[in-house]
């Protein structure tokens, strides 16, 4: 699966808070997007998690000593510094953020990180009250002026009773940080408007017409998108899934007001991408009280909501235009009929209803279809992957 971080040699710093255990969760998520990662654990992490369950995630021995009983211990911290693309300390103590700041080096990880010159990222995690005192404010002030990448922490109630800011973000978060970080800039002073999830055509207070789009694949390719350099402005229907870093989100309900948004953006695009899926009908009637249920039998009588896409296309002046195309049956003529009616560079389509692929699936089988004719089937793979294809064969042609 492409995910932009495969084969980087990431090392993760482990320090001793409670938090600790989130990093197993962050090393999983790490490892599953195909990075090479190596822990170095403080002595005081190892008393909340085991550096065996480090070791078995990672597949690789953890160290927690400068004085191992390996016979490169010593020099391991060096080696390590030099071949690591980027380097993720969570959860980060104020202890370990001090050191840092000052340059002191009195055990493994901070012996390592004096040596480290690649992109470092520093999750804070502690007690409100410490993460707000005088002193850690000031050396994270210092870590930034060194130009370290600080992930502010979340706020809630904490393990130590407290309320506040202080909390290490979840690891899905600082996976996605850690993306933006690693990951080429390869559309650097592009801008992106994407769409992405369903819209709702309201019939009364409590029914609307609508669809199973869940927005993923919409929400993957704007995070990819931001991942690798671009401005997104991303503009999603109704969906469960959390705002993505880094991306201007416009909300929507129905596909009059995904219209009226997408219209007023595109003319400052670069790129379009067009993976809502929006409703083709609305009500011509609106109830403003729920319709009970008097008979057996009703109709609605439904009106055609503007076709996005095909207006796109009719306005668009010099920007690259992508659009989907779920398909149920005849995938390559529905899919090449679109493309050419509404004016495409290339669409992406997909069969729904099958296996690992469509509404609510974390993966997709798609296949990008071109003007030339041609078609490119792409392997089932999981749905970010995807939107990083995409942008490569985009990418290949602008």
């Amino acid at each position: 699966m492409n995910t932009g971080i495969e084969n980087k040699n990431i090392i993760l710093g482990v320090t001793g808070g409670i938090a600790a255990y989130k990093s197993l969760e962050l090393l999983r998520l790490l490892k599953k997007g195909g990075a090479h990662v190596r822990v170095i654990m403080t002595q005081n992490a190892t008393r909340f998690v085991g550096p065996l369950s480090f070791e078995a995630l990672s597949g690789q021995p953890v160290c927690t000593s400068l004085f191992e009983k390996s016979d490169d211990a010593i020099i391991r911290h060096i080696e390590w510094a030099e071949s690591a693309d980027a380097v993720i300390v969570a959860p980060a103590t104020a202890n370990m953020i001090g050191k840092l700041a000052h340059g002191l080096a009195d055990d493994a990880l901070s012996t390592f990180m004096t040596a480290v010159t690649c992109p470092v990222m520093i999750c804070p995690s502690m007690n409100t009250n410490m993460y707000m005192s005088r002193a850690v404010q000031q050396n994270l002030s210092i870590l930034n002026e060194y130009g370290y990448l600080l992930v502010e922490p979340d706020s809630g109630s904490l393990a130590c009773g407290t309320v506040g800011p202080g909390r290490l973000p979840e690891p899905e978060q600082i996976y996605e940080r850690a993306l933006h970080c690693l990951i080429q800039k390869d559309f650097k002073g592009k801008r992106f408007l994407i769409t992405a999830g369903p819209t709702r055509e309201p019939i009364d207070p409590v029914r609307y017409l609508s669809n199973p789009s869940s927005g993923k694949m919409g929400y993957a390719v704007a995070k990819a998108a931001a991942q690798r350099g671009g401005e997104v402005v991303l503009v999603a229907g109704p969906t469960v899934l959390p705002d993505p870093y880094g991306i201007t989100l416009i909300r929507v309900r129905t596909a009059e007001e995904m219209a009226q948004a997408v219209f007023e953006q595109m003319q400052t695009a670069d790129i379009i991408i067009k993976a809502a899926a929006v409703s083709d009908y609305y009500p011509v009637e609106q109830f403003s009280q729920k319709i009970k249920k008097h008979q057996n039998e009703m109709a609605l009588s439904l009106k055609r909501t503007t076709d996005i896409l095909k207006a796109l296309g009719e306005r668009k002046t010099g920007q690259f235009l992508v659009g989907f195309a779920a398909e149920t049956e005849d995938l390559q003529k529905n899919a090449e009929t679109k493309l050419r009616q509404k004016n495409l560079d290339l669409i992406v389509g997909n069969l729904v209803g099958i296996e690992a692929s469509g509404f609510q699936s974390d993966t997709n089988t798609v296949t990008i279809f071109y003007p030339d004719g041609s078609g490119e089937p792409l392997p089932s793979m999981e749905k970010e992957g995807v939107a990083h294809v995409l942008l490569d064969r985009i990418r290949d042609r602008i």
